[in-house]
């Protein structure tokens, strides 16, 4: 599936065509976290020299409900810093314990929204954890009748993706899709040489 310009810097994570890979991930799921530490350090590099593109999806789970504060913050730093959106994942993915729910059970929203602007500072993802934090805030209103429910900046973005996801019949992650077709054979224990005698044959060019 396409993949909409405002997102192709961050969410592309290689631009090697024809062919389209599509991993639905969740940040607070250990499982995505396991294949994203798989990609990053053994399948992306291999797929540098292969026709493929590798598009980062978002498989926001609400049974993990800080899930959509992380899911956020990555798509406010996007907005902010592009091509630091993969670094960010990379970061949400190794602190995710610290948003479990057992983690947070004390903390408010706004709470963890300052501990997800202050990671994207200490990694270098962008210069000012403010930033991050004025597009993840959610203004308070004195009474119940003034509120609208209308979310913060980066809410239409969150459901663009949401949509997207749900489109495609995503139910949990890591799902892999391949062309448009889902594959719920990938795993996310495999290494490289499971990924390569997956993967290598549906690349080859078909006479």
């Amino acid at each position: 599936m396409a993949l909409a310009p405002a997102y192709a810097v961050g969410h592309k994570l290689l631009s090697g065509g024809p062919h389209t890979l599509e991993i639905f991930l969740d940040y607070t799921c250990p499982f995505s976290a396991k294949i994203w530490r798989a990609l990053q350090s053994q399948v992306l590099p291999w797929l540098e020299t292969q026709p493929v593109t590798v598009i980062f999806r978002h498989q926001v789970q609400p049974w993990h409900p800080n899930s959509t504060l992380l899911h956020e913050a990555a798509l406010a730093v996007e907005k902010i810093n592009p091509s630091a959106f993969a670094l960010y994942s990379t970061a949400l993915f190794d602190k995710q314990k610290q948003f479990f729910d057992e983690t947070t059970a004390n903390q408010s929203r706004t709470e963890m929204y300052k501990q997800l602007a202050l990671l994207a500072t200490s990694v270098n993802a962008v210069n000012d954890s403010v930033a991050v934090l004025q597009m993840l805030d959610v203004q308070p209103v004195a009474t119940a009748d003034e509120a609208r429910n209308a979310g913060n900046a980066v809410t239409s973005d969150l459901k663009y993706h949401i949509k997207l996801a749900r489109a495609q019949g995503i139910h949990v992650s890591p799902t892999v899709v391949l062309d448009g077709i889902r594959d719920d054979g990938v795993s996310s224990s495999w290494g490289l040489e499971q990924w390569q005698a997956w993967l290598a044959p549906k690349l080859e060019p078909r006479l």
